[in-house]
């Protein structure tokens, strides 16, 4: 029977289904981080129990890790009380069950989802989860990656072994090739604002089409870390030669027993004929430069169109977008290009990686940031990032042109560190979500690409990336 490349892992890892529509899937590799953490590892404890598979393990904080740390920072010395104690507790639960940390002074330290590819922990085939939400990221490796919550990683530890229910299978073709100036985040924010926030939801996303299988593993991630806002829990990209290439560059594996799993690994696509329960094809080369007007990531426009007024909404819709309205501070004659923006972010586990800085750096090069914007910021995604991009003089690209240059962390995507928005300042973001108070009391968010948040960042509003 032809199967997608979804029921292929869920085969492969699935140890028993109950007489409920629950099964128990084994799960090869656990990402901790400091938020979700705490209360799993007192579960663990006040059962006396010990985690199941050491070596499946890895953990690091990032959610609360302040990113202007300098050489030598300490747990203790973050002031955020409960952000401190998240982060003590991290170091405190690796060591007492001897899990592996990359903790806050390593030079690998960063978001998970960055750190974990990097480093070698995420190989095709996997089942992966965290408790993140954003764990589908690593399904760009042919993984069944998902996020868990807290009483589910507890779970995972002591059993390494996950309840869960069968997803339904959906199928993104996404074809042809990119205008100038148009990135993946564009790509997957132009499928949101298609479906919507719940167009995925009890479905595995699987992501093919022209567009890519010539995608960079970089713009991979970028797609399936966002498939969680579509509603999907998870987002997957079949293994080919771009996959295979940066696994090998990543991972520790010696070249016997890489190209014994490649064999394996090249099997991890859908075949001709396995059946999607929804299956949806876009052309890419229609798609403009996208950037989020309001509080879901849903409400996205291109971004030379006008901003939604209440003559051009329907009845349902209403109430959400005018609230939406209200909260950003839009007049109903708006455009985004319209807006004076106050803060710039370039960073997260969707926008953090070595080729979204490289995007961003090119579009500044020898220009400033404007006087209208009062701090730009670039968060490299974890350290092996940060010293690629020092490396290359990323770094004094962005300083020269009068961004910050931070430390590795979540940083502004949310407000669990000091990177946050003061009320009703307005900010262009790389991240992943815009809900209200997302990255500060009443901050206002507009998600974009690397290149439109760099464009921003130099003309103080949003531009044609064609025109410059």
């Amino acid at each position: 029977m032809p199967l997608s490349l979804y029921d292929k892992l869920w085969d492969e890892h699935l140890v028993q289904t109950d007489d409920s529509t629950e099964s128990l899937i084994y799960i090869d590799r656990h990402y901790l981080h400091e938020v979700t953490s705490p209360q799993a590892f007192e579960g663990l404890r006040h059962k006396q129990l010990k985690p199941w598979r050491l070596d499946a393990n890895v953990a690091t904080p990032d959610h609360n890790v302040p990113t202007n740390r300098g050489n030598k920072f300490y747990a203790e010395s973050i002031e955020d009380e409960v952000s401190k104690i998240q982060v003590v507790e991290l170091d405190k639960n690796c060591n007492d069950f001897d899990i592996h940390q990359f903790d806050i002074n390593s030079h690998k330290q960063g978001i998970v989802h960055v750190m974990g590819p990097e480093l070698g922990y995420t190989l095709p085939g996997m089942t992966i989860v965290c408790g993140d939400s954003h764990t589908s990221t690593h399904g760009a490796f042919g993984c069944l990656a998902m996020g868990i919550g807290t009483s589910e990683v507890e779970h995972v530890l002591a059993t390494q072994c996950l309840k869960t229910t069968k997803l339904k299978n959906m199928q993104i073709n996404f074809n042809g090739q990119l205008q100038r100036g148009v990135a993946s985040k564009d790509v997957v924010l132009h499928l949101i604002k298609l479906i919507g926030t719940a167009g995925g939801t009890g479905h595995a996303i699987e992501f093919s089409g022209s567009y890519i299988s010539s995608a960079s593993m970089e713009s991979r991630m970028t797609i399936c870390n966002m498939a969680i806002e579509a509603g999907a829990k998870v987002g997957l990209i079949a293994v080919d030669a771009t996959t295979l290439d940066y696994v090998k560059k990543h991972s520790n594996l010696s070249d016997n027993v890489f190209n014994e799993a490649a064999d394996y690994w090249q099997t991890l696509k859908s075949d001709d004929e396995a059946n999607f329960d929804k299956t949806i094809t876009i052309d890419v080369s229609e798609i403009k430069p996208q950037v989020t007007w309001g509080t879901s990531p849903e409400m996205t426009i291109d971004f030379d169109a006008e901003i939604p007024s209440k003559e051009y909404i329907d009845d349902k819709n209403r109430e959400n977008v005018l609230l939406a309205k209200a909260y950003m501070g839009l007049e109903e004659s708006k455009t985004l290009q319209d807006l004076s923006f106050d803060r710039i972010f370039i960073g997260s586990c969707t926008n953090s990686r070595i080729e979204d800085l490289r995007d961003a750096a090119s579009v500044v090069k020898g220009k400033k940031v404007s006087k209208d914007i009062t701090e730009a910021i670039v968060v490299p995604g974890s350290g092996m990032v940060k010293a690629q991009a020092e490396e290359e003089g990323l770094d004094a690209i962005f300083l020269e042109a009068g961004f910050l240059w931070r430390d590795p962390g979540c940083s502004m995507c949310l407000g669990m560190n000091p990177d946050q928005l003061k009320p009703y300042e307005r900010c262009a973001s790389t991240s992943n979500r815009n809900f209200e108070g997302r990255q500060g009391n009443l901050g206002r968010t507009h998600l974009m690409s690397p290149v439109m948040a760099a464009l921003t960042a130099v003309n103080g509003k949003i531009t044609d990336p064609s025109s410059s």
